[in-house]
């Protein structure tokens, strides 16, 4: 009934590297694109340039709401600028691509809005798998970052509160149980503050899988306080987006830990 792609030897990859890296204690930087705050195709390959010379582990593109058009054209020019590994993080069912490498299956397990849950992956489960992208299910946490947020809006969900660390422990817990390979806890584009070390210390203890950070995360010091927290995967989005620059001194400081 259904088809993919014929390289199925790349499947799993991004997975698996992510895996195999945790096993040797290595971190890893995300740069996240929304095709929706990029002004410019030069821009987008200058986000590239400075990615491609810091050794970015993966590139992430998704928004809560596109709204230009952009999307298929922002993958097909990161594509041709770049072999990092591109990764979807996707806002609604619209935002796939079989240009992309892999796709955050997002199930929104902090919230209760039962289409995020399930509902939307029904929906997009035949175009996923004809796709043949790598399919990696996530366990989605949005945790108040100190405003509220695009996806907090989009989803209708409440975040987790900043200070409720067991909360946010035993929901992972629970995606974990239930077969969700990745946690991805976020406080959003354009959060006042990132989540909190001790937070992520307490989702550290109660999963085993990978643990993606976004939100709020904007110097060199952050970011490695989320990793020495218990982030795999640390995610910077809007930050770069003003000033591509930092890409390089935030990849210098996390793969500094690495060594």
């Amino acid at each position: 009934m259904f088809t993919s792609r014929e390289n199925n030897s790349l499947k799993n990859l991004v997975l698996h590297t992510i895996k195999n890296n945790i096993a040797k204690n290595q971190k890893h930087l995300a740069v996240l694109i929304d095709p929706d705050s990029i002004e410019s195709e030069s821009q987008l390959i200058n986000i590239c340039k400075h990615s491609n010379e810091s050794s970015i582990d993966f590139i992430l593109v998704g928004g809560s709401l596109i709204t230009n058009g952009f999307f298929d054209r922002c993958i097909q020019i990161i594509k041709q600028h770049t072999q990092i590994p591109v990764v979807l993080f996707p806002g609604n069912i619209m935002q796939v691509s079989k240009d992309a490498d892999a796709i955050l299956l997002l199930s929104l397990i902090s919230g209760r809005n039962p289409d995020l849950l399930i509902g939307k992956h029904v929906l997009a489960a035949p175009m996923l798998k004809k796709s043949g992208l790598e399919i990696i299910p996530t366990g989605y946490m949005l945790v108040d970052g100190g405003n509220i947020t695009s996806v907090s809006y989009m989803s209708n969900t409440t975040p987790i509160p900043a200070e409720k660390h067991s909360i946010a422990a035993c929901t992972a817990m629970a995606g974990e149980m239930l077969g969700l390979q990745v946690t991805y806890m976020d406080a959003g584009s354009g959060a006042q503050h990132p989540i909190s070390t001790k937070m992520i210390s307490a989702v550290r203890e109660s999963v085993n899988g990978p643990i993606f950070i976004g939100g709020g995360i904007k110097t060199p010091e952050g970011a490695i306080a989320a990793c020495n927290a218990g982030a795999d995967v640390v995610v910077v989005g809007n930050a770069f987006e003003k000033e591509p620059e930092l890409i390089g001194q935030i990849a210098k400081a996390v793969h500094g830990l690495n060594k």
